[in-house]
């Protein structure tokens, strides 16, 4: 491979600029000359796909949806499962246009055992008001492990659809499903991906990882459907307004009524490239102030989303560790609000080569460590936002890159414990990546791509729900980056989609499943695009030729 001078550091917002001019230019210029051809050698799923478009100009742009005004119009939810717990949530539209808004609603809840819902085995009422934007949320406790129940809610006259939730097992257990996605920009398309997974009976959990809404105002990114407000989201009430837009989509509703989530946040739930101080997104003083923003935007995932609530304060904590049993552990972090330090575009000199630098912050960090050094689970899922693995020419400083002490503390903790087993698990790239993760992937006398020897865990990145992709005088150089990078096993750059996570003792897989063109909302295509499997005590990739099967003893859907 020839030597190149290293490029410039490829930031999102430079990406957002170059597929903004690509949408508009029929030929751009490669990087250091043409693009490099597609590597034959790649999955077919890996396939540049349909073109990425910013949607504005292409297509007409679709007005939101008409409201409802439904009691149950937002639908209902289940999330962070314990073995003898599960939150469930719904929202209680509380009147019409016209008809008077009550200062507080009671809401009824109802646990059962079966689809039917003829042994109840937990009930109870809450109250509701405008504080909480008349949202419910419920811990729920008492509950068997490893059990699928259902659950409703009445308000109002009203009862809502039915839900299907499954706390976490204990003990043994054969055999574990999740599903994992993130960037869910309602302004680029349909939500295809969740109605996909929303039809999954045998999936244990949803892992989302970050960029539940956009805080973008109409145009700001993305133009095929329009923003509820229409300006930048900036106060509570923009942000509770932009959750009820989002959570109004069917498939986004459907897939919340079938299998409980395990949310946490990126930076578009807050504002573009956040960090602890702060946003590339947000003008201090214009936007009024980064504190009152982040607490407005804290309360609003709060009060939207069905997580368990671990503290009050403006800075939301969500890191958290779930246990499913003797097989995995979902140790969730947040790698973008809690302890991160401010993003550099300079790569070579301080800050970024401070080592005391921080992505998660020094309490987030030596919690993770502890996670990691207790845990007796066969996996370890490290649920995060941004890619820790390295691309060669390809720098970015918003992930891991940008925070290359507090990455090789990590790995450095994996190798120095004897911990195994662990699965970086990611999202916010649109794309789809996999890779062994060593402390060096250059070092060929310390990592062998081969073998495995030398690498400490592995990643695997899921694509966008609808968010775009990257640009195709990028895109086609995805099979550049896997020829020439020795942890990189397989890149996708355009497609979107979700993945699917099948544990059992002795592997791991990770299913890439692709959509149809989400600018039109009735494509109802799905693909398999590839398969990556690991085994127990490896800590390195090998190519699967088919997806696992389906549980053929899933409980019955909702």
């Amino acid at each position: 491979m020839s030597k190149r001078p290293s490029p410039p550091a490829f930031t999102r917002r430079a990406f957002l600029h170059t597929a903004a001019l690509a949408t508009s230019a029929s030929v751009l210029p490669g990087c250091d000359g043409d693009p490099p051809p597609m590597d034959a050698g790649l999955d077919a799923g890996s396939d540049a796909g349909p073109p990425i478009e910013e949607d504005a100009g292409i297509l007409e742009r679709l007005p939101p949806r008409e409201r409802t005004y439904e009691t149950f119009e937002h639908g209902i939810a289940s999330g962070d499962p314990l073995t003898d717990a599960v939150i469930l949530w719904t929202r209680v539209t509380p009147g019409t246009p016209t008809a008077p808004v009550p200062e507080r609603v009671e809401v009824e809840w109802e646990l059962g055992a079966e689809r039917a819902m003829s042994t109840i085995v937990a009930s109870g009422a809450a109250t509701t008001d405008a504080s909480r934007d008349f949202t419910v949320k419920l811990d729920v406790t008492g509950l068997s492990p490893g059990t699928t129940y259902y659950y409703r809610f009445r308000a109002l006259g009203a009862t809502s659809p039915l839900g299907r939730t499954r706390t976490a097992p204990e003990g043994a257990v054969d055999r574990l499903r999740f599903g994992f996605c993130s960037c869910a920009s309602l302004a680029h398309g349909f939500y295809h991906a969740y109605g996909k997974l929303a039809q999954r009976a045998d999936l244990d959990a949803i892992l989302h990882l970050g960029d539940y809404i956009y805080e973008y105002g109409n145009a700001g990114y993305g133009g095929r459907r329009e923003h509820l407000p229409a300006h930048e989201i900036l106060s509570l009430a923009d942000y509770r307004e932009r959750y009820a837009q989002y959570r109004r989509e069917p498939e986004l509703r459907e897939v919340h009524r079938q299998h409980p989530f395990i949310a946490i946040w990126d930076d578009h739930e807050t504002a573009n490239n956040s960090w602890s101080g702060g946003a590339e997104n947000h003008t201090e003083g214009a936007e009024g102030r980064w504190v009152d923003r982040l607490a407005a935007a804290s309360q609003a995932y709060r009060e939207w989303m069905p997580i368990r609530e671990l503290d009050a304060g403006e800075r939301l904590r969500l890191w958290r560790k779930l246990g499913y049993g003797a097989l995995c552990d979902v140790i969730a972090l947040d790698t973008r609000i809690w302890g991160r330090e401010e993003e550099t575009e300079n790569l070579v000199d301080p800050p970024v080569n401070d080592p005391d630098r921080q992505l998660l912050g020094a309490d987030q960090e030596a919690w993770l460590f502890e996670q990691l050094r207790t845990s007796t689970a066969r996996w370890k899922l490290i649920a995060q936002q941004v890619m820790m693995g390295a691309v060669s020419g390809f720098p970015n400083p918003d992930q891991w890159d940008g925070y290359p002490a507090a990455r090789r503390r990590v790995l450095e903790t994996i190798r120095d414990e004897g911990v195994s087993d662990v699965i970086v698990l990611t999202g916010d790239i649109h794309s789809s990546w996999a890779f062994d993760l060593p402390l060096d992937p250059t070092d060929e006398a310390a990592y062998d791509p081969a073998s495995g020897r030398g690498s400490l865990a592995v990643e695997l990145v899921t694509p966008a729900i609808t968010s775009p992709g990257f640009p195709p005088v990028i895109a086609r150089a995805g099979a550049s980056f896997v020829r020439n990078n020795r942890s990189l096993f397989f890149a996708e750059l355009t497609r979107r989609g979700f993945v699917i996570l099948d544990l059992t003792e002795a592997r791991a897989q990770a299913d890439w499943f692709f959509v149809g063109d989400v600018a039109l909302e009735d494509d109802d295509a799905e693909e398999h695009a590839a398969s990556w499997a690991t085994a127990a005590g490896a800590s390195h990739l090998v190519e699967a030729l088919a997806p696992v099967p389906p549980r053929p003893d899933a409980p019955p859907l909702a």
